[in-house]
């Protein structure tokens, strides 16, 4: 790999700013936006445990795109909480249709699937999700906010 990892997130944040950490909102233990996820090899391992991660849901907060070329990618900014309490700034990164990409709007509920054992704030749609198993995750969170 050419320069560190480091080197590659400062130039990340210098190409394209609405991308640094602190735009957002997540701090300095992500590892950041990957260049291009498909030549990355932890980003595509990373993908593949996310696909069998532990459900959440993320209440979506604003998106980026990243490139327009074939299908869309974006970033996703989602605050998550999970099934055991746990709240956090998730990002998911993903191609979306274009009907996907107008469908979204900020405040939106969706399931989302993280990696318990990692927490580094990525997530990945759970697009996969039951939707009974969702609803039944929801009732969960709801409830024990009103407690």
């Amino acid at each position: 790999m050419f320069g560190s990892q480091k080197k590659l997130n400062d130039l990340m944040a210098q190409l394209r700013p609405d991308l640094s950490r602190e735009s957002l909102g997540v701090g300095p233990d992500f590892p950041g936006i990957a260049p291009n996820p498909l030549l990355s090899s932890d980003a595509r391992k990373r993908n593949a445990e996310l696909r069998t991660g532990a459900l959440a849901l993320g209440v979506l907060v604003n998106w980026r795109e990243v490139s327009s070329d074939g299908s869309p990618r974006v970033v996703l900014m989602f605050d998550v909480e999970t099934a055991g309490g746990i709240s956090f700034r998730g990002i998911a990164d993903e191609d979306l249709t274009i009907t996907e990409l107008t469908r979204l709007a900020p405040g939106q509920t969706l399931p989302v699937r993280y990696r318990p054992a990692v927490m580094d704030h990525y997530v990945a749609l759970a697009r996969d999700a039951d939707p009974t198993h969702v609803q039944q995750l929801s009732d969960e969170i709801a409830s024990r906010k009103q407690t």
